[in-house]
């Protein structure tokens, strides 16, 4: 009777014990109200380092520690660098992180460690190198251990850290072995987990658990690159692939990693788009479907391949208490109003200019700075801007308050949003708007592959049209470095036709659309894809059309270190032979030609020096005829850098007239403000439109143009 006793207390205390901790476990998820998101940023030694970031929502991310690491690589690796960290919340309370043991100078088949860390509070953690080859026989022809994971085996009640590793000639393959229970060391040798069928590398795994399923998603090279997903019922094996990708990209990517919403509606798929220096986030509820949600994403730092974890709003004060700072608070404006790329701030005399879109009400301005959990930002309330800085002070858990001076004002320079860069303008008559035709930048080295039109009523408010032709789509003769593009409106059979000129790959091709927002239709060859008669070195880009509305004939221009030119045919896709000519005007023409008619005189531009250096300029001709030859001025510059309003390399322009006015405009792009004067080179890439005032003298010779922040009034 007492022993019956003893067993039905203990099975009640059993029974109480699981209950409270599955209420534990089950209020904790329901507490989680933020995301922490660890991360590394680059290929050099001092980026190859672990960093955290912190998100009130999953979508936007601002860097902790002002982006620098949070942790020595130097004190916990072997190699003096780390990459790829996968951080996890553990079923003890505790947090993991592992992270592959690696610097990229050494090679991509030089590591054969990986580092386990632990932590009970994500501040201080305790770290412990594995080299696989060193611990384990067997393994002398490994070369590389690469992107460990850790997931909590329910079975086994052990961490299963996970990774791909390559032996001797063998693609990389996923392997799997338990922690110890301090999370110092392996236990068990290593076991193959997963191996792509098409024997090509498998590499990047995640393992996401859903509806009693495992999802491995992973990364396959060989006869295609992309991420794939395999599903088993079990953790350990008996993964069977789902044979198709998942990114919604056609740049190669990496390092998939994945989390559930705190709102439980649904998951995000991340993952390093690495050619391009960017990340893409997908949401998804069934792991079958993914859906682009980079419009909703914001980030103030570059990620490498890394993962997110949800957190508690206590968690999140704790960070911020160690690694947060004002002045990265006051930089998080958040309002849409704000033009995030042109942000201003004076570290020293703490004073903040925030540049504003057109039609903001600055009498009621809120910026949104964001709000952690552990930081307080005032006033909260809208504040009148428009009588001079307004005071905030930034108050973090931990810190002493910091006030600072914020300033908003609309500035119309830049006149898109976002990094574009040599501007083509018209006026449609069909649609009786204003289009730019820019190419897209932001990229590494030029290395975009698509073309946007946006459009305007009034040259100040612009509408994203977006992409009108993608190369890689739509091409079938380029697939990269989309540039520079030119167009032109005509009237054929009593319906408008719309010519598209364009570079790709060094090449010029042409494409035609029934509108000026496309889609656009690639004739399915290149126009232009050899130097002209004479002309030995250069590059065939930057067309030019023109419309000689004297003769009603039609002119392309183009060319980088000489000027070509030739007539166009009735059908507009081919020139006419035996037209073609070099009309170089003189040894300052780089590239950039652009032509137009004034008053019965033939103008001709283009910009001189190169797209990164300060002293991109344009210049300007005249000529009787629009095949020249070209007479010069002897002050023949229209626009150049203004170093008083820090606005540098303005250059690669068009024109554009109001219709039925002599009134004129010059769309010209510059380094991005402020940032491109720090880029070195990478501000050539980096680069904004702008549009200014443009005038002429009485003997038509054009006034030099000053750039401007202020731009133009909106055209009535």
């Amino acid at each position: 009777m007492e022993t019956s006793i003893r067993r039905g207390t203990l099975l009640l205390l059993a029974v109480v014990c699981c209950f409270f901790a599955y209420a534990q476990k089950k209020t904790r998820a329901e507490n989680y109200s933020a995301y922490l998101f660890a991360y590394f940023t680059g290929n050099t030694k001092n980026e190859e380092a672990n960093r955290f970031a912190l998100s009130n929502d999953g979508y936007n991310y601002r860097a902790l520690n002002g982006n620098d690491p949070i942790i020595s690589s130097e004190k916990i690796s072997s190699t003096g660098g780390v990459r790829d960290p996968h951080i996890l919340r553990g079923e003890d309370g505790a947090f993991y992180m592992v992270v592959t043991d690696m610097v990229s100078a050494k090679g991509w088949s030089s590591n054969r460690a990986m580092v386990l860390m632990k932590s009970k509070d994500l501040l201080n953690w305790t770290s412990a190198i594995v080299n696989i080859q060193k611990r384990f026989p067997g393994n002398d022809s490994l070369l590389r251990v690469w992107a460990p994971q850790t997931i909590y085996d329910t079975k086994a009640r052990k961490y299963m850290v996970y990774f791909s590793m390559k032996h001797g000639k063998d693609p990389d393959k996923i392997y799997y072995a338990y922690a110890n229970d301090d999370f110092t060391d392996l236990q068990s040798e290593p076991k193959q987990l997963f191996f792509s069928p098409t024997n090509g590398a498998c590499i990047d795994g995640d393992i996401v658990h859903k509806d009693g399923k495992y999802h491995l998603i992973f990364k396959t090279e060989g006869e295609g690159a992309g991420l794939k997903i395999a599903v088993s019922d079990q953790l350990t094996g008996g993964y069977v692939l789902r044979d198709k990708y998942i990114q919604q990209t056609k740049d190669p990517v990496e390092g998939g990693g994945t989390f559930k919403l705190n709102n439980g509606q649904g998951y995000i798929l991340m993952y390093d788009v690495y050619t391009k220096g960017r990340y893409q986030f997908t949401k998804t509820t069934d792991f079958e479907n993914f859906a682009v949600i980079d419009q909703d994403v914001t980030m103030n730092f570059h990620p490498r391949h890394g993962t997110v974890m949800p957190i508690t709003k206590k968690e999140a004060e704790t960070l911020i208490s160690k690694w947060g700072r004002a002045d990265d608070v006051i930089l998080s404006a958040q309002s849409r109003s704000v033009k995030n790329i042109n942000v201003r701030f004076d570290t020293s005399s703490k004073k903040l200019y925030l540049p504003v879109k057109p039609s903001t009400n600055l009498k009621a301005f809120q910026p949104g700075f964001i709000n952690f959990p552990g930081v307080a930002v005032t006033p909260a309330k809208p504040a009148d801007f428009t009588k001079g800085p307004v005071k905030y002070t930034v108050a973090l858990k931990g810190h002493q308050p910091v006030t600072y001076e914020v300033s908003a004002m609309e500035n119309h320079n830049p006149v898109l949003e976002g990094y574009y860069a040599d501007p083509d303008i018209i006026y449609a008559e069909k649609t009786g708007r204003y289009y730019i035709y820019p190419t897209s930048d932001g990229f590494n080295n030029w290395s975009g592959t698509f073309f946007k039109a946006f459009s305007s009523a009034d040259l100040v408010n612009w509408k994203d049209e977006g992409t009108i032709l993608d190369l890689p789509k739509e091409v079938s003769w380029a697939n990269r470095n989309a540039w520079a593009p030119c167009i032109v409106e005509k009237k054929v059979n009593g319906n408008y036709k719309y010519y598209y000129y364009f570079t790709a790959a060094q090449k010029i091709g042409v494409a035609v659309s029934d509108n000026p927002a496309g889609p656009f239709v690639d004739q399915g060859k290149p126009l232009i894809d050899k130097f002209p008669a004479g002309v030995t070195g250069g590059q065939q880009i930057d067309p030019d059309v023109f419309t000689d509305v004297k003769s009603g004939k039609s002119y392309l221009y183009w060319g980088n270190g000489y000027m070509a030119v030739a007539e166009l045919n009735d059908d507009m896709v081919t020139l006419k032979e035996g037209t073609t000519k070099v009309i170089t005007p003189d040894k300052t023409f780089r590239e950039g030609t652009h032509v137009f008619l004034r008053n019965g005189k033939y103008y001709f531009m283009w910009s001189e020096d190169d797209t990164r250096s300060v002293n991109y300029r344009v210049r300007y001709g005249t000529a009787d005829s629009p095949l020249g030859p070209i007479n010069i001025p002897e002050n023949n510059i229209v626009i150049a850098t203004n170093k008083e309003a820090a606005i540098y390399a303005t250059g690669h322009n068009s024109t554009i007239q109001v219709p039925g006015k002599d009134e004129w405009y010059i769309v010209y792009h510059r380094f991005n403000y402020p940032r491109g004067i720090t880029m070195g080179n990478a501000a050539g890439f980096n680069r904004e439109v702008c549009i200014d005032k443009m005038g002429f003298n009485p003997d038509g010779s054009i006034i030099p143009v000053t750039a401007t922040h202020e731009g133009i009034k909106a055209i009535r």
